[in-house]
């Protein structure tokens, strides 16, 4: 909007003195510093405020130019400018113009990124108003004789309901690599927190893992110890676990507590010095060292390997760490993929990379498990999407061929606009479920795999 401070050139004079452009100024930041606000993303009055003054500064600049040899064209107070964004990257700025009434033409060299603008601006406005299609979840929201369908609800809708036919279809075809843990008398005992779950079958949220190399100590070389950056799981206040490595001679396990970790647990088996600096755990924090070096020569030989360390559980009042057990360990390993990405991992990147420790492939970045779910997920956005159109033209949308691309607005455009965002959230499966995607132990949380332009090493994940 235009500033509302005294300028003069050009043939127009505008605005008003510093007193007065001051208190404007505030009455306008005010709009600016309440459209900031997340709960007020969809709050139609600030939006309309925000709108409004649009309006009225285009107007006054469409006055100031009216003498203009174009004027008609160019300076239409009915019709505002465009906004375009040429590398609109994923598409904030775009979205935030189209939200305040601009018409956004954006693009980037990146199809990502375009795939992602036309998600966010493009497609939703193209169904805005239509009630959703697919097989509805049995509920207390169900079954209401009106809903409001405005703007995009009934998209949104449309792709919750596949997104959760997808998951019963990926849990019917897959669902044996992912079972629940069962909580033992053995779990439970010196565990005050579990007794209340012994007996009972929960769901697991994560695997905890640790990447494991021979020891350098002779005198161990036959055992894989852990190369483990923390063994605290959670560090929130009240809720705080971590991981207890047991030895006993020439191997080890690992043990869950709860309760506030000590120095030891906070450091893992880490060394000091560089980052990629370990010890041996079965030779003791001043035993045998693990260097970088190490690690990197074992990686490249392929004998770099991985254990179970914990596993987090669902309960019913909150998050329950749990032990590892040979029965989930082998069903992790056990999975058996029929696809992996092909392609070299960029072996610089401004951040670092995961190359120099034999992680060149794209398909080595992917536990196998991983692997099998990442491909029927992928697998089943196809199938989703055929679904789609078959309920869609059930549901009575025009027989329109015409693709999503080719502009249509029918059974086929709709089925396809559900598809990108299933897709997409398979795009974010492959970010978060992989062998370098690592807990955030102060939030209970998983780290994308690239915060930034880097991928990196991780050694629990």
């Amino acid at each position: 909007v235009n500033d509302p401070g005294y300028q003069q050139g050009g043939g127009f004079r505008y605005g008003v003195n510093k007193e007065s452009a001051a208190i404007e100024r505030e009455r306008l930041f005010k709009i600016i510093e309440d459209l900031v606000l997340w709960e007020n993303t969809n709050n139609e009055a600030v939006l309309n405020a925000a709108r409004a003054e649009i309006h009225r500064s285009w107007r006054e600049t469409c006055e100031l130019n009216r003498t203009h040899p174009d004027a008609s064209t160019l300076f239409d107070p009915e019709r505002l400018p465009a906004y375009f964004d040429p590398f609109a990257g994923s598409g904030a700025m775009p979205l935030e113009a189209q939200r305040l009434g601009l018409k956004v033409y954006s693009s980037d060299l990146n199809p990502v990124a375009v795939t992602i603008n036309k998600a966010m601006i493009q497609i939703p406005p193209m169904f805005a108003g239509r009630p959703p299609v697919g097989p509805a979840k049995a509920g207390p929201n169900q079954g209401k004789l009106h809903e409001d369908w405005s703007g995009a609800k009934g998209l949104a809708e449309s792709v919750r309901r596949y997104g959760a036919w997808m998951r019963a279809e990926a849990d019917s075809r897959i669902g044996n690599l992912y079972p629940p843990v069962i909580v033992t008398e053995e779990m439970a005992s010196g565990r005050p927190d579990l007794r209340p779950y012994v007996g009972e079958s929960l769901t697991v949220i994560a695997w905890l893992w640790a990447r494991t190399v021979k020891s350098p100590n002779p005198i161990f070389s036959h055992a894989d110890v852990p190369l483990v950056s923390t063994f605290v799981l959670s560090s929130k206040a009240g809720k705080q676990a971590y991981v207890r490595p047991v030895v006993n001679g020439d191997s080890y396990r690992f043990a869950v507590e709860v309760g506030s970790p000590d120095d030891a647990a906070s450091s893992g088996t880490k060394a000091r010095g560089r980052s990629s600096n370990f010890f041996c755990l079965l030779s003791g924090p001043t035993g045998a060292p693990i260097s970088g070096d190490y690690s990197k020569a074992e990686g490249q030989a392929g004998r770099m390997g991985a254990r179970l360390m914990a596993i987090v559980a669902e309960g019913a009042r909150g998050r329950v760490y749990l032990p590892p057990t040979d029965y989930h360990e082998e069903v992790a390993k056990g999975a058996k993929p029929s696809w992996s990405p092909s392609g070299e991992v960029p072996a610089r990147l401004t951040g670092g990379t995961c190359v120099p420790y034999g992680l060149t492939q794209w398909g080595a970045l992917f536990t196998s498990r991983q692997l099998v779910a990442l491909t029927c997920f992928a697998d089943v956005v196809s199938e989703a999407v055929a679904k789609a159109f078959a309920d869609a033209s059930e549901a009575g949308l025009s027989a329109d061929a015409r693709t999503l691309d080719g502009g249509g607005g029918g059974a086929t455009a709709y089925s396809q606009a559900i598809g990108v965002y299933l897709a997409c959230a398979v795009s974010r499966l492959a970010d978060y479920g992989r062998s370098l995607a690592t807990c955030r132990p102060k939030d209970n949380a998983m780290r994308s795999v690239m915060p930034k332009q880097a991928i990196q090493m991780s050694w629990d994940y």
